[in-house]
């Protein structure tokens, strides 16, 4: 029969609408509507309240809270009810009460008990688009919004205005004002110039990445003699590395960080020097991150003007990163502890994202894409690891996509690990390699079944447990310092 749904655009702040339910489901839904109308007047009846659903109605004086079990009599004056409730029966209760009220019900995951649903919405000033997907599918509807965030300018919302106003100072009857906005608008539907040395440019990235490989290759082809001899006897180390690798490459697949600053954090403490450290925690991201570039390149998932803006500051700040850690290798007695440091704040860092309440977005795009670049992939070669951590987080907290920026960032940590590599490799004089592979081994085998596991546990544990890990790992470095210095 085809989609069936007549889309309309309600004034919220007109209506009430009566949200049943406080918990986790609750709150989500409480927020996409505050979302779409920051002046809609709510009530929210729960048994239970969560703290959550406390401190977001407190930003919005309109929002009445009723900690009470629902009943029908909680009906009156509403004009719309969204019930997200976790009690089968106590929906198809609200259903019928809401029916012989002669009200309209949305039933948080039940597209057969619902009278509307929550659609996905683009929102660009005074623009909205709302996408349906008749309750089919609400991960396609969710692309499709990411897909119309990214590409429509933000400037629309200007154009929208000067065409509001261009609109009132039309005279004429109204087929008239019609043929003058079709003219004025018809720019917004050419095709745009496409620059044609953008297919150049990503062949030149292919190639490039072909060359690196064949040098990396060529190095350990001219070190054959020292790489056979770990071969043939292993040392014991190896497997420690081999589990630290593949437990740390399980945590990175959970919560899409903190590989680089376990694997620091763990080398420091086995012993390694910072610059080996650094060097076998790359070499091991090379592979993994190469394919995930490779996949997010194969879905769509790049954005190439802002690869282009991270990937040349990124090279050279991890560049210049690697080559300073390498020629401080002697003090590594002294270089150790501030990396220690580093990797001290990055847990903490951890730590706090794990508690911390998501807040609202900052508006517009953060600009300084270049420093930022530059700033990531140093401090990643000289600490082991943030490239993610830092370009990432400030490119999501700056309102950029995330799904774009995720495989952006991806695709530029694979060039950011492959030249910090190169530096290491070049510029020491000795490798640990029972600590490289068993880092790229462990983190390989850990790669197939890293997103199954991560659906079944609590993000904000493993976040929790990882910066609680760190600091200790990275206080007890410090500290044995402090005390040797003593």
């Amino acid at each position: 029969m085809g989609n069936q749904l007549f889309p309309v655009f309600l004034k919220l702040n007109q209506m009430q609408t009566l949200v049943i339910g406080a918990g986790p489901v609750g709150l989500e839904k409480l927020q996409a509507v505050v979302r779409q109308s920051e002046q809609a007047r709510i009530k929210v009846v729960a048994a239970e309240i969560s703290d959550e659903v406390y401190a977001f109605a407190k930003e919005y004086p309109q929002i009445i809270l009723e900690h009470k079990n629902y009943e029908a009599a909680d009906l009156a004056g509403a004009d719309l009810v969204i019930a997200a409730t976790n009690n089968p029966a106590l929906n198809l209760r609200i259903v019928e009460d809401g029916h012989h009220a002669r009200l309209l019900v949305n039933i948080a995951d039940k597209p057969e008990l619902c009278d509307f649903y929550l659609g996905s919405i683009v929102k660009k000033g005074d623009l909205k688009i709302a996408i349906s997907t008749n309750g089919k599918s609400p991960t396609i509807a969710k692309r499709l919004k990411e897909l119309f965030q990214e590409h429509l300018p933000d400037g629309l919302d200007i154009t929208l205005q000067q065409m509001s106003k261009f609109r009132q100072t039309l005279d004429g009857d109204f087929q008239d004002k019609v043929q003058k906005l079709n003219e004025v608008s018809a720019v917004l539907v050419r095709p745009a110039a496409k620059s044609p040395s953008f297919p150049f440019f990503k062949w030149l990235v292919w190639l490039t990445i072909m060359l690196s490989l064949a040098i990396l290759l060529a190095i350990f082809w001219h070190r054959e003699p020292e790489f056979q001899e770990y071969l043939i006897n292993i040392d014991p180390i190896f497997y420690w590395f081999l589990l630290g690798g593949f437990i740390f490459a399980m945590v990175d697949g959970a919560i899409g960080m903190s590989y680089g600053v376990t694997s620091t954090a763990f080398s420091l403490s086995m012993g390694l020097p910072p610059a080996s450290a650094s060097m076998a925690v790359h070499l091991s991201e090379v592979l993994s991150n190469g394919i995930a570039g490779w996949m997010h390149y194969r879905m769509g998932n790049i954005n190439w003007k802002l690869f282009r803006l991270l990937i040349i500051p990124g090279v050279i700040g991890a560049v210049g990163g690697a080559f300073l850690l390498s020629s401080l290798e002697h003090y590594s007695a002294y270089t150790k502890p501030l990396v220690s440091v580093y990797t001290l704040i990055l847990g903490g860092v951890i730590l706090s994202k794990a508690f911390k309440k998501p807040g609202k977005r900052k508006n517009g795009k953060i600009k300084q894409i270049v420093p930022l670049g530059f700033f990531g992939g140093f401090i990643d070669a000289v600490g082991g690891g943030g490239w993610g951590s830092i370009v990432l987080s400030s490119l999501i907290a700056g309102g950029r996509n995330a799904r774009f920026s995720l495989g952006t960032v991806k695709i530029t940590r694979f060039f950011i690990a492959l030249m910090s590599s190169l530096t290491f490799i070049t510029m020491l004089k000795y490798v640990h390699w029972e600590a490289v592979g068993g880092l790229i081994i462990g983190s390989a085998l850990a790669a197939p079944i890293a997103a199954k596991v991560s659906n079944r546990i609590s993000v904000k544990s493993i976040m929790v447990a990882v910066g609680i890990i760190v600091i200790l790992v990275s206080l007890r470095s410090v500290i044995m310092f402090i005390l040797k210095v003593l």
